[in-house]
């Protein structure tokens, strides 16, 4: 008897592109994971910042708290910050770039500039979307008119198979190569129970009384080839993705799945009802 198709881990990533946090549990509002990508670092020209151009950033650990954030990175003391989506005289509204997005965020102030600027070397800020900002999802894709996203690449959520990384895996040990963790493709809901890349195949799902559609695949970069806990680049597993792995016309390398979920906007306001929740275990549901 198969197993059933559950959730087998759950991970957001507090500051795009920085340490991912696992959950046994979390929320979804409007943007996606509450907590998931809701920070950007951006350069001294407002554009974004990702492992693709600065490795290190692999070592910088966001934490939420109660007062708001606390970073840490090797050979750095902790820093301690006041979260606010709303500028005022120290927290500047700034206009930033992601991809082809020009959003208007709030820098996070001058002590996570400076701590940011010592650690990885360069000049940039911490910044927030600002409170009102809507980041809307690429129609080409998006089933409602209103999806959105947060500092994600394009849509709220990836989706990725234990099964299609135990392919890979076994691919490049054939090849002589160690396998790699999940972390690599940097993951917000991982799912055990079904064959190598079977999501490739579903169109919609419910996990946990939510409807999720499967919307596009997700083309890899580079950030693949970055170890997540030394920050050390090599070859793989983009070398071997490359092999069985491009979309049709040779251009993308594809592993994993972007979703956007339904999502109740009369939770988004006035708090009087719960958001939904996803749970490591919850049984998953191909719909379509």
């Amino acid at each position: 008897m198969m197993r059933p198709l559950t959730v087998s881990s759950l991970h957001t990533y507090p500051i795009k592109s920085c340490k991912g946090l696992n959950h046994a549990a979390i929320s979804l509002d409007r943007k996606g994971m509450v907590g998931d990508r809701r920070l950007l670092i951006v350069d001294e020209h407002g554009r974004f910042l990702t492992q693709r151009e600065l490795p290190a950033m692999v070592h910088i650990a966001a934490t939420f708290t109660a007062e708001g954030m606390r970073l840490e990175a090797p050979a750095m003391p902790p820093l301690e910050l006041l979260l606010t989506d709303i500028p005022d005289a120290d927290h500047a509204l700034m206009n930033v770039v992601i991809w082809q997005d020009s959003i208007e965020a709030v820098s996070q102030g001058r002590a996570a500039a400076e701590w940011l600027r010592t650690f990885l070397n360069v000049s940039c800020q911490l910044v927030a979307m600002e409170r009102n900002v809507r980041r809307i999802v690429d129609q080409t894709y998006a089933p409602r008119p209103d999806d959105e996203t947060s500092f994600a690449d394009g849509f709220p959520l990836l989706l990725i198979s234990e099964a299609s990384l135990d392919d890979l895996n076994s691919r490049l040990q054939t090849r002589g190569e160690q396998p790699i963790p999940m972390n690599r493709f940097r993951p917000n809901i991982v799912v055990s129970g079904c064959e190598a890349f079977a999501e490739d195949r579903w169109k919609q799902l419910r996990i946990g009384g939510i409807v999720f559609n499967v919307v596009k695949p997700c083309g890899r970069c580079i950030i693949t080839t970055t170890d997540q806990e030394t920050g050390v680049r090599g070859k793989e597993p983009i070398a071997t993705l490359k092999t069985y792995r491009k979309n049709s016309d040779g251009t993308k390398i594809l592993f994993g799945q972007n979703l956007i979920h339904h999502f109740d906007h009369k939770f988004a306001t006035d708090g009087s009802q719960p958001l939904p929740v996803l749970r490591v275990g919850d049984v998953v549901e191909v719909v379509a």
